[in-house]
């Protein structure tokens, strides 16, 4: 009678992980549609991280040159890109998200909708860009 109880342990697993943001994400380039990295998200003290893990169209060697402060020319690939966000109800928000080819920093918001992360970027002005990451497997 042992086994039920493990599948249905394992299938909370499975339901639970699905649920959340935790995991390895790609990144897809908004005006040609390609894939263009994979990002890790990552809990740390109860918020939520990104850092680029696998560049997929770009040299891995390549540095963040247009980056800001002590993140200026460093590797793209272990960059952190999106920085304490914070759970809220069912998504999260008040982080910050830094788009690494113009060292722009936003506000940054998360959500799960349909098996996909939406990740938007909002500007101060109230302007916002928002994209669709899909989980690798």
């Amino acid at each position: 009678m042992k086994y039920p109880f493990t599948l249905i342990l394992s299938l909370v697993y499975i339901l639970a992980f699905s649920q959340s943001a935790i995991g390895t994400w790609k990144t897809i380039d908004d005006k040609s549609g390609d894939a263009r990295s994979h990002v890790e998200i990552y809990e740390q003290d109860g918020l939520l991280y990104g850092k680029i893990t696998k560049l997929l169209d770009t040299d891995p060697s390549t540095l963040c040159d247009q980056c800001p402060g002590d993140k200026k020319n460093t590797p793209i690939i272990g960059l952190v890109i999106i920085e304490k966000v914070k759970p809220y109800k069912d998504y999260w928000r008040k982080g910050k998200i830094l788009d690494p080819e113009d060292g722009n920093e936003y506000g940054c918001q998360l959500w799960l909708e349909d098996g996909t992360l939406k990740v938007r970027g909002k500007h101060w002005t109230g302007l916002y860009r928002t994209q669709t990451w899909y989980r690798v497997e």
